[in-house]
């Protein structure tokens, strides 16, 4: 059973709220049929033609025909991809970058059970999860800044 606020219509604002066909959706107006049947069908529609015409007015414009026997030296996936591909890029071992790549999903899972016991949410009282997650974030970040540049550059940003 749902709760259902139920209108005082002994209110004279909202007489005159309804009077003007106004009020009704204050009080929890089904979905069915009025949204369902009216709404939706009417947002999808437009979402559809809102692409069919940007695709019509602004095509996308086709590229140059791949060549498998040219490849280009610097290929880089995705930008979230970076720091997986940086992994695989500078590990001499590839059997060794593999399972560091694999090592990510695991560590995912693991950061949940990390101070699980600690009743707190705020992270400056959850010093080990924090500590995990900020560490976990930097190197993230200079995998993924590294994996832009040349091979010689890409652990030390060409700093020293």
């Amino acid at each position: 059973m749902s709760t259902l606020k139920k209108p005082d219509l002994a209110d004279p604002a909202l007489r005159a709220k309804l009077a003007k066909g106004m009020g009704h959706n204050y009080y929890g107006e089904p979905a069915w049929p009025n949204d369902l049947l009216y709404v939706f069908p009417i947002v999808i529609m437009g979402t559809i033609a809102l692409c069919i015409g940007l695709a019509v007015l602004d095509p996308a414009m086709v590229g140059e025909p791949s060549d498998p026997f040219a490849t280009p030296l610097e290929i880089l996936p995705e930008w979230y991809l970076y720091p997986s591909f940086q992994i695989l890029r500078t590990v001499p071992n590839k059997l060794l970058g593999i399972s560091m790549m694999g090592s990510i999903p695991l560590g995912l899972i693991l950061v949940p059970f990390i101070e699980s016991v600690n009743k707190f949410q705020n992270p400056f009282r959850r010093p080990v999860a924090t500590a995990v997650f900020l560490f976990g974030t930097l190197v993230t970040l200079w995998l993924g800044i590294g994996a832009a540049l040349p091979i010689e550059k890409s652990l030390t940003f060409g700093l020293f």
